[in-house]
């Protein structure tokens, strides 16, 4: 059979300025499992063609157009561009097949568009899509979750045409995507994963990995995709230590700083950790990850900026990420709270999510419940700089007045100043400046959105959930980020139908 596999990372690029951030830093944010079915399709015997699109070009063009299966994996932002390539490629006669966070989220609707959506994913399930056991209409899912990645060197080919220039030339920033564990011990109520069983994979297969990239790609960049890596903390290092001090890649990680604490640290600069993003999420509420026990508040603040500082003197760079809108939430306290975090430690780039109430997690069954999702928003505005919640204390202009607030801070010429003086890695510099042009470009679209909430009355009573009747400026702005695509999906296409629906497991 020719198969395609193609991983969606961003929407349609629009401005110029967005070309060298798609090329440097969205390429390189493709994900493992499309690479691991790539490996199973070519170990089965199949044609097999795989693809990224970072939101430059023609994503239909990234494959061929005689498929006879294609693989679509995307994220919820991106899902319209999605099901629009699935109704070309039905219309050629090619069975369509999702996968990915999106496809796990919010399965009954992907089955609008697709013959048949995965939750998760292994190599029997894929052998057995490829082989027509199931349907059309059919929700699918293996019986456990994946912990048979296929190596670095099995997937090279992929990673080559994902993370390379023209599949050849190494790129600065270019990664090596790989997995140390699936699941994570903590239990977020926003996040995707908070049910899921924290499994080590192998402790052979990392140690295998690590050796292929030293040997054959010496210094290229790995990124784990751990939810949570190296819970197994000594377990994980022992590996990576066992590789020669002068031949150990840079990594990036996301972890947790009850992880990261005490005489773990150093090991982080030995192993050459590059990176950390540990997730502090809110002042009131997931302490148990940042380790400070009961403490919230400015002692909070305090003891996690100090864990910072000292991160800070054996990682070039760390992000700390966290959540603003959550129902713990109130006043203007979490604003300046974290507005003092970022004075005490401004190498830490902070990350300001808005809550998205992603199917299948405790905060959407929450929402639902209460009321509080704007059920006509379409899916492509599941993402920062847009709302499609009602925020339990904050109206949607004080919200977003307070959003535009903390971004200010966070891209203040003062701010970037102190953040370069912090580092001395030219690259770094690089992504503080594209982060904080980033973070600009925020801003203006908060304000615009303020503007829009306190001159049209309409606008304001979709987002205080008075009424579902989409205002024109998601139509407009839906259709300039589809581009040509936009044609291809009507306005009740775009209209998501949030129904759970159970996966059926083999």
């Amino acid at each position: 059979m020719k198969v395609g596999i193609l991983d969606l990372l961003a929407p349609p690029a629009r401005r110029p300025a967005e070309v060298g951030y798609r090329v440097l830093m969205t390429k390189q944010f493709a994900s493992i499992t499309p690479q691991a079915i790539s490996v199973w399709c070519r170990r089965l015997g199949h044609e097999t063609h795989y693809a990224t699109y970072y939101g430059l070009g023609d994503p239909y063009r990234k494959l061929p157009t005689d498929l006879d299966v294609v693989f679509i994996s995307c994220y919820t932002q991106v899902s319209h561009l999605a099901y629009a390539l699935a109704k070309l490629y039905r219309r050629a006669g090619v069975r369509t097949v999702l996968g990915g966070p999106h496809a796990k989220a919010f399965p009954v609707d992907c089955l609008r568009f697709f013959d048949i959506v995965v939750g998760e994913c292994d190599a029997e399930l894929v052998a057995d899509i490829l082989a027509g056991q199931f349907d059309p209409g059919s929700t699918v899912s293996a019986s456990r979750p994946l912990d048979d990645v296929p190596t670095v060197e099995e997937r090279m080919p992929e990673i080559r045409r994902s993370a390379f220039f023209w599949g050849r030339k190494r790129l600065p920033l270019s990664a090596v995507p790989m997995l140390a564990s699936t699941g994570c011990p903590y239990r977020c109520d926003f996040c995707i994963d908070w049910s899921s069983t924290y499994r080590p994979l192998p402790a052979e297969r990392l140690a295998a990995d690590m050796h292929y990239v030293a040997r054959h790609a010496p210094g290229t960049l790995i990124v784990f995709h751990d939810p949570n890596f190296a819970v197994k903390f000594d377990q994980v290092f022992d590996i990576l230590e066992a590789q020669p001090p002068g031949e150990r890649p840079p990594y990036i990680i996301e972890s947790s700083l009850t992880v990261l604490r005490g005489a773990r640290m150093s090991r982080l600069k030995d192993t050459n950790c590059a990176m950390v993003a540990p997730g502090v999420e809110s002042w009131t509420d997931y302490s148990n990850k940042a380790g400070v026990g009961r403490e919230h508040g400015e002692a909070k603040v305090d003891r996690v900026a100090a864990h910072f500082a000292q991160l800070a003197e054996v990682v070039p760079y760390l992000q700390a990420n966290f959540m603003f809108g959550l129902d713990t939430d109130e006043g203007a306290e979490p604003v300046e709270l974290t507005k003092r975090f970022m004075d005490r430690a401004p190498f830490a780039w902070p990350t300001i999510n808005i809550p998205v109430p992603f199917g299948g997690t405790p905060l959407h069954d929450q929402m639902a419940a209460g009321g509080r999702i704007l059920t006509t928003m379409p899916f492509s505005f599941y993402y920062a700089p847009y709302l499609v919640t009602t925020i339990k204390n904050y109206d949607p202009v004080a919200y977003y007045e307070k959003l535009s607030e903390l971004y200010t801070h966070a891209a203040s010429a003062d701010m970037l100043r102190r953040r370069l003086e912090a580092s001395s890695h030219r690259a770094i510099g690089y992504v503080q400046r594209a982060r904080t042009a980033g973070f600009r470009a925020d801003i203006a679209s908060f304000n615009r959105i303020l503007g829009m909430l306190r001159t049209d009355p309409r606008f304001l009573a979709f987002h205080e959930g008075r009424t579902d009747v989409l205002p024109r400026f998601y139509h407009d702005t839906g259709d300039r980020m589809l581009g040509r695509y936009a044609e291809l999906l009507t306005t009740a296409d775009r209209t998501p139908d949030l129904s759970p629906a159970p996966s059926r497991t083999i």
